[in-house]
Parts: structure tokens; sequence; C-alpha cells
């Protein structure tokens, strides 16, 4: 079991950690852009989003609930890339900090509202960070296509993708 975790809270540090090399390489004025369709919405609120899920599984670790209808929705993300930054190595340094040989992996309640009203749900600790990683990773494929339409290079092939999706890789083959 400890095995298991130990790989779901590496595989969100690394997830997280590509977030950091693609805010170093942003302005400001890129990080807050709200001019894509249909929604409008900017990648500085994307990385917030990805944050404010991982804030709340860490927050219930104090108290064996989860509770992701309790977001901080810190609007200064959406703005500055240095801020934004210091908060993801900042959650980062939580995960790492997880001590596995005191924290209980079992027992937690998760508690969401999946469009029919607020519901709770038995829960394990690897499954909740399974599950922020995950939507971290769609989150990347949302401010991959913000990155193509705001025409900002960035190399990194597997933002935004799912290590389970299969790719077709002819696209990316020039005649």
């Amino acid at each position: 079991m400890c095995f298991m975790i130990t790989t779901v809270i590496d595989a969100s540090i690394h997830t997280l950690s590509q977030s950091i090399y693609l805010l170093a390489q942003l302005t400001n004025k890129q990080l807050s852009n709200r001019s894509i369709p249909p929604y409008y919405s900017c990648i500085g609120a994307h990385i917030r989003h990805i944050l404010d899920v991982y804030d709340c599984v860490l927050e219930g670790l104090k108290t064996k609930c989860i509770d992701l209808t309790l977001r901080r929705r810190d609007e200064r993300m959406n703005l500055d890339t240095a801020y934004a930054t210091v908060k993801v190595k900042l959650t980062i340094s939580k995960l790492q900090a997880i001590d596995l040989n005191v924290m209980p992996q079992t027992g937690y309640i998760l508690r969401d509202d999946l469009g029919l009203g607020v519901i709770e749900m038995s829960y394990t600790l690897d499954a909740a960070l399974s599950q922020a990683n995950s939507h971290a990773i769609h989150h990347f494929a949302i401010i991959n296509y913000l990155l193509d339409r705001l025409d900002i290079g960035f190399e990194n092939a597997d933002f935004g993708y799912n290590p389970t999706s299969p790719r077709n890789d002819s696209i990316n083959e020039t005649s």
C-alpha cells in the first residue's frame, strides 16, 4: 500500500512540476489573457483551479474530510506568474511532506457537488491524489489549447497528455 501512495505522490509532483516550467516562460499578460472562446478563461485560472483541488485534498488530511466544494479561488494566481510559481512550489512541498508512516491512507470522506447537490463518499488518500493528478492533466490539455490559440510555443510533448491516451504521431509527421 505504501508503494502505491508513494507513486501517486511522485506522479502528482511530476505533473505539478510541469507547470513551473510553463510559468517560467509566460508573461503576466499571457497568463491572464481571457480572449480565447468559447469559455474565455485564462491559463492562470486553470493553474489556480488545479491547485485549488490539491489544496482541498491537503487540507482534508487534518480532518479526514476532503471537501472539494471549499476552494480558495486565489485570483492573484490568474495575474502573476511569480506568485503562481510560489504557490505551485508550496503545493509540491506539502506533497513531499506527507508522512506516510503516520498519515492514514483510508477512512477519508470526500465531499463534492457532481451536479445534483453535494454528496459525501468514502475515499482513500491515494484515490484523492490520483483524482487530483488526473484533473491537473485534464486542465493542462485545456491550457495547451489556450497556448495554441494564443500562438505561444511550449516545448513539452507530454504536457496535457494523459499517459494512457493513445497518440497519433502521424499528425506530427511532415510530408
